[in-house]
């Protein structure tokens, strides 16, 4: 016998519904095909190769600026919860001096007074960002999708925010449609993020 949790009946493909107090365990609509996830992933890959090469002298500038401003390691490595619940290590340039969470984790907020020199600089344009294409490359992201969080904000956000964890049924992205039309950050409702992730799970990409 199995009696699935919360995350599980969220984030599996199965969906818990009641009828005459019955429970009946429903398959989920899949918010991509195979063909489309294969259409993605092919997408996904040749863009990220060919970014990286164009923008290979802007990286090596941002490499170069990180380093020369503060000490530490080039590259911030967090772990993320991405599709199905799965963790992986999310890579970025690194934005703030080395103990900026020594106090526990924290979002960035506006005016932060934990970034390096270069640091506020390439968050604002989003240019800390650019070494996910990596990540992408690895399979564990895709160019567009729902932002990937830590799971310790994921903890603290469920029990708020009706059908959260609904955001890992699809691949996690760099950018994705609340992105773009400006729920980004710590400037940005959540709740707000989550109405446009759900608009794209309902109508597909």
């Amino acid at each position: 016998m199995y009696t699935p949790d919360f995350v599980d009946m969220i984030t599996s493909c199965l969906k818990i519904e009641e009828v005459d107090g019955i429970p009946f365990m429903k398959l989920k609509k899949i918010p991509m095909n195979a063909w489309n996830r294969l259409m993605k992933r092919t997408f996904d890959i040749v863009f990220s190769l060919l970014f990286i090469f164009i923008l290979s002298p802007v990286l090596l500038i941002i490499s170069i600026l990180v380093k020369a401003t503060s000490k530490g390691p080039l590259f911030y490595r967090q772990e993320r919860v991405g599709l199905d619940g799965n963790k992986f290590m999310i890579l970025k340039f690194r934005s703030m001096r080395v103990d900026a969470e020594k106090g526990g984790p924290q979002m960035a907020k506006r005016d932060d007074d934990r970034y390096t020199p270069i640091g506020e600089f390439i968050r604002k344009y989003s240019l800390d960002e650019l070494p996910q294409f990596f990540n992408v490359l690895g399979g564990n992201m895709s160019i567009v999708g729902p932002r990937p969080e830590r799971e310790y904000f994921i903890n603290s956000m469920k029990e708020s925010i009706k059908r959260y964890l609904e955001r890992h049924r699809v691949k996690c992205g760099i950018t994705g449609w609340a992105q773009v039309n400006g729920a980004r950050g710590s400037d940005s409702s959540m709740q707000k993020e989550l109405i446009m992730t759900f608009t794209i799970l309902r109508t597909g990409p």
